[in-house]
């Protein structure tokens, strides 16, 4: 599995079917998604005094990100979506 450094978090992202008036979308007309499901998380951000900041998420979370954070990579047959911890926006319950 990927293992992200630093603040970074691995996200599965979830994509939400769109319907106007009962049509479905073409994929090409659907939104970015911006939920996804946390996959994984680095150790957290080091500051100047060498402490390290533990990230606020962990695996399993289910949270909402800026529309065009990260990058998208693919691992194992699968597309996961790497961001930094500022890029996260909430943590949906």
């Amino acid at each position: 599995m990927l293992k992200p450094l630093g603040d970074r978090i691995v996200l599965k992202a979830q994509e939400e079917e769109q319907t106007v008036g009962g049509i479905v979308l073409a994929s090409n007309a659907k939104n970015k998604p911006t939920t996804g499901v946390v996959v994984a998380v680095g150790q957290g951000c080091t500051l100047d005094n060498g402490q390290v900041v533990a990230v606020a998420v962990k695996e399993g979370d289910k949270v909402l990100f800026d529309k065009y954070a990260g990058n998208e990579v693919e691992y194992d047959g699968e597309t996961y979506l790497v961001v930094h911890e500022k890029d996260l926006v909430a943590v949906v319950d």
